[in-house]
């Protein structure tokens, strides 16, 4: 199943690039699975312009975003799991989402069996109201 952080991700990107916008994305580089080049990362984190004139073969798949881009002429494919994405946002006005400070989701607890000697619980009672 595809993380909504997936979704936003590629809304934002979709809505920016038919508004005539430059969209950028904020990645935490440190991130286990990031590939971008190392020279560029800064307090670990790299910004990168992910317009589709600046980029060529851009792909959001599952949990993945990937693209090929030139670093000081030299191509380089660069990598990284969608919950590396911090921020995606236009450049000409700012307009995005920010992702900082969440994280994927905890699994929801397994259900705990009721314990020895607990009351059963009953229906819920419904009464017609005239």
């Amino acid at each position: 199943m595809a993380a909504l952080r997936t979704h936003l991700v590629g809304a934002v990107y979709q809505w920016a690039v038919e508004s005539g916008f430059s969209p950028f994305i904020l990645v935490d580089a440190a991130r286990p699975g990031v590939q971008v080049p190392p020279g560029r990362v800064e307090d670990g984190r790299i910004t990168l312009n992910v317009d589709p004139r600046a980029v060529r073969n851009f792909a959001i798949q599952d949990e993945m975003l990937s693209f090929q881009a030139r670093f000081g002429g030299q191509p380089f494919l660069v990598s990284l799991p969608i919950m590396a994405v911090l921020a995606i946002y236009a450049r000409e006005n700012g307009r995005g989402l920010s992702f900082e400070g969440e994280d994927e989701p905890e699994p929801p607890a397994p259900a705990t069996p009721p314990t020895e000697g607990a009351a059963p619980r009953k229906a819920p009672a419904l009464r017609r109201v005239k």
